[in-house]
């Protein structure tokens, strides 16, 4: 399972590390202490990112610039025996891939897996960063 530490994952939703720090004080994301450092298991930081792509801040979204290459997170993945669907979520963006199930168990995709959603036209390639 993927953990991230708070200015990675803050990295990945597009927010401050301070704003992150508070949704962890206020319970919005469990998070752990280990060695003095405070980590998000990967899934529990998806299930934010899913809820922050299904009510975006709208002054959020219009301050970011869209680029060829978003760096997110796996928010689900589902396969039947030939293709997967791969949901993201990219700073404010929600990105959906369709991939072959062989693809997505090549990179071990789940929810909480770190990835980078290379856009172009309607293709969506997921790298690993």
């Amino acid at each position: 399972m993927s953990t991230y530490r708070i200015a990675e994952a803050a990295d990945l939703l597009g927010v401050s590390d301070d704003t992150l720090r508070r949704w962890v004080e206020a319970g919005r994301v469990p998070a752990r202490q280990s060695e003095g450092r405070t980590t998000i298991a990967g899934p529990d930081l998806a299930t934010l990112a899913e809820s922050l792509a299904d009510a975006p801040d709208p002054a959020r979204a219009s301050a970011v610039s869209a680029r060829n290459r978003l760096l997110g997170i796996v928010t689900r993945v589902r396969k039947d025996t030939v293709m997967a669907q791969v949901d993201m979520v990219c700073g404010p963006y929600r990105l959906v891939s369709l991939m072959s199930a062989e693809a997505a168990d090549d990179l071990a995709l789940a929810a909480g897996s770190k990835v980078v959603a290379s856009v172009k036209s309607t293709n969506v390639v997921v790298e690993l960063p």
